[in-house]
C-alpha cells in the first residue's frame, strides 16, 4: 500500500484528489496539508511514502518544503502537481529534489500510475516540463556539463539567472538519470530513432503520433521497445540520453 499525503492550499482540490484516489486499491491518502509548514509537520507525523505537492502555497511554498523534506526525510518522495510548466518553476523544483513534476490537467488514471512509478523509484516529468529541461541542457553553455560524472546530488544554485541555472545541470542530470547507460543507438530501428528524437523535443505520445502519422498505440509500442533496448527506465532518461548522444533537436 502506498501512503500518500496531499498538500494543496485549495480544499476542493484536496477533496477531489481524495475522492478519486480512494478508488485505487493500492493507494491510501493518510493525510492533508494546506501549506508547506503543515506539510512538514504532517510528514513527520504520518511518514507517507509519497507527497503530492502544490507549488504555490502560503506560509511556505512547495519548493521550500521539498528542500526541507529532502533533508529531514529523504525516503519520502515528492511529486509536484501544478499549473506552471515554465523554466522558472520546473528548474527550482527539480533542483529541490522532486521525483515528479505533473500538471493539474493530467488524466486521473495517469496520475495514479505516476504515483506508483515514483513510489517504485522512477522519475515522472510532464512532457512540457521535460522539454524545458531539455532546452536548457541542450543550450551551448550547458553542453560541456551534460556528460559530467563528478557531481551526484542536486544543490540549489546560489546565483540567479542563466549562468546559475547552468551551474546546477550536473546535479540535475545525476538526479534524473542516475549512472550513464552503456547502451548504443545502433540497437534502435529508424522509426525508434525518430520517436526518440521527438521525445527529446518534449513531445508526448499523442503529438508524436500526429507528427509521424501513426497511432498513439504504435507510439507507445515504439517507446517501450526503445526504453528496453537502451536499458532506460523512462522517457525522461531517454530524452537526456538522446541529447547526450547527439540526437534530438
Amino acid at each position: 500500500m502506498i501512503k500518500l499525503l496531499l498538500a494543496d492550499d485549495h480544499a476542493m482540490v484536496r477533496k477531489g484528489l481524495q475522492v478519486f484516489l480512494s478508488t485505487q486499491s493500492d493507494i491510501e491518502v493518510v493525510g492533508e496539508a494546506s501549506n508547506g509548514r503543515e506539510t512538514l509537520e504532517q510528514a513527520a507525523l504520518l511518514q507517507p511514502d509519497v507527497i503530492l505537492m502544490d507549488l504555490n502555497m502560503p506560509v511556505m511554498d512547495g519548493i521550500a518544503a521539498t528542500r526541507e523534506l529532502r533533508a529531514a526525510h529523504p525516503q519520502i518522495k515528492v511529486i509536484v502537481m501544478t499549473s506552471f510548466n515554465d523554466r522558472a518553476h520546473v528548474l527550482p523544483a527539480v533542483q529541490a529534489g522532486v521525483k515528479g513534476y505533473l500538471l493539474k490537467d493530467i488524466d486521473p488514471s495517469d496520475l495514479a500510475e505516476a504515483i506508483r512509478r515514483v513510489h517504485h523509484g522512477k522519475v515522472e516529468l510532464h512532457p512540457d516540463a521535460a522539454g524545458e529541461l531539455m532546452r536548457l541542457m541542450s543550450s551551448p553553455d550547458a553542453q560541456g556539463l551534460i556528460g559530467a560524472q563528478d557531481v551526484h546530488g542536486i544543490t540549489p544554485s546560489p546565483h540567479a539567472g542563466e549562468q546559475g541555472n547552468v551551474g546546477a545541470l550536473r546535479g540535475i542530470r545525476s538526479h534524473i538519470t542516475g549512472e550513464s547507460t552503456c547502451s548504443h543507438l545502433e540497437r534502435l530501428t529508424p522509426r525508434e530513432r525518430e520517436v526518440l528524437d521527438l521525445i527529446a523535443c518534449g513531445l508526448n505520445n499523442r503529438e508524436i503520433a500526429d507528427k509521424l502519422v501513426i497511432t498513439e498505440k504504435t507510439v507507445k509500442t515504439h517507446v517501450s521497445h526503445l526504453l528496453d533496448k537502451l536499458q532506460l527506465a523512462d522517457r525522461t532518461q531517454a530524452a537526456i540520453f538522446a541529447l547526450k548522444n547527439g540526437t534530438g533537436s
